[in-house]
């Protein structure tokens, strides 16, 4: 496998680095080749090339198996308008690329329960799939701009048939190997777009007789994902209310840090922690890694297809967290933790003897 790295602004560089390293020492483990190629993007793209998306970084996405991106966004560009802005280099690549679902899992973990600010009884044993149209609605929809000397602006959200009819079928598919439930989330009460939204995926679950579908309003969704976050197995939705309801949906494992996705559908599939560039911790050495590293795993599952591999490392983020190992965003200011590298380093120990037990097993 070849695998383009982007590792971006902030602690991008930080969790990426820690990822690789897991990458690099289970595929060792299990015997399949990996090569790595670092590019830019984001704030420091521009830096750099003078560009969020530099030709060099596209070719190189576009010519691997799989992209590996950290985070981008430099408070030091925010001044400028958003076609100029480092997040611009995020929206160029998912272009590029071509992935139109993008994959969230939110699963509670029960050894995180000191974590999270919702009570035990309300999220244990929630484990959801957020599934987000990523190319299309408000955020790629023209025309936009200002208007008025800065004294107006103005977005367009719009949606075909096309675009819902694909992402709908990624989240039926997905719930195939689920517990065969989509929530489709829009807000169709009062916008055109979700109307449309609401008829396509209601037409495209007709196809889908052994999978219960249901609709809700976004805002609706909202509030039962921190009152009842159980009764969800997978959720689509558009790009706009997917971004914000899978951060929402951070709170059942207790930090932005764990959240891992995949983006599908493209020429090339993009994974990516869901957490932001968070500058103010940057280049302390206290981010947590383990949102890329789960990441990770996404890609050796949906990519290389080695399920085994993707098991071991799920798996050593599981007995890390067992184990009472914590980065700083999963303890109060008064418990210990650990650094980046230091989880990083019990990860691949812990994955690598997970990968010797599935070797040990095979081998029977």
């Amino acid at each position: 496998m070849k695998i383009t790295v982007l590792a971006g602004d902030g602690i991008g560089p930080e969790v990426c680095d820690v990822t690789v390293q897991v990458l690099a020492a289970i595929a060792e483990s299990f015997g399949f080749p990996i090569s790595f190629e670092k590019q830019f993007i984001g704030g420091a793209a521009i830096k750099e090339k003078n560009s969020p998306f530099p030709d060099e970084t596209r070719r190189s996405c576009l010519e691997s198996d799989a992209v590996l991106l950290g985070a981008v966004g430099a408070p030091e560009f925010d001044d400028l308008l958003p076609a100029n802005r480092p997040e611009m280099g995020l929206l160029e690549l998912r272009t590029a690329l071509g992935g139109y679902a993008n994959l969230r899992p939110s699963k509670a973990f029960p050894e995180l329960i000191d974590s999270s600010p919702l009570r035990q009884e309300i999220f244990d044993g929630t484990d959801l799939l957020i599934v987000r149209e990523l190319l299309g609605g408000i955020y790629f929809g023209e025309p936009r701009g200002f208007e008025n000397d800065n004294q107006g602006a103005f977005n367009t959200l719009r949606y075909s048939v096309r675009e819902i009819e694909r992402v709908a079928r990624i989240a039926f598919e997905s719930a195939r190997m689920r517990r065969c439930r989509v929530t489709s989330v829009d807000k169709a009460n009062v916008l055109e777009s979700s109307r449309l939204w609401r008829d396509v995926v209601t037409s495209v679950g007709k196809e889908y007789t052994d999978i219960e579908l249901e609709h809700l309003y976004v805002d609706a969704c909202a509030m039962h994902l921190v009152t009842d976050p159980r009764q969800f197995d997978v959720i689509l939705t558009g790009n706009l209310f997917g971004d914000i309801l899978s951060d929402e949906a951070a709170v059942l494992t207790g930090s932005l840090g764990m959240l891992a996705s995949a983006t599908v559908g493209g020429k090339v599939d993009l994974y990516e922690p869901v957490h932001g560039s968070a500058p103010n911790i940057a280049g302390k050495n206290i981010a947590n890694p383990l949102g890329a590293i789960a990441s990770a795993a996404m890609l050796l599952r949906h990519t290389a297809k080695n399920e085994k591999a993707a098991g071991a490392i799920e798996k050593a983020i599981l007995d890390i967290l067992a184990d009472g190992y914590r980065t700083v965003d999963l303890v109060d200011r008064n418990s210990p933790s650990i650094s980046t590298t230091n989880m990083g380093e019990m990860i691949i120990e812990r994955a690598t003897e997970n990968a010797n037990i599935a070797h040990a097993f095979h081998a029977v």
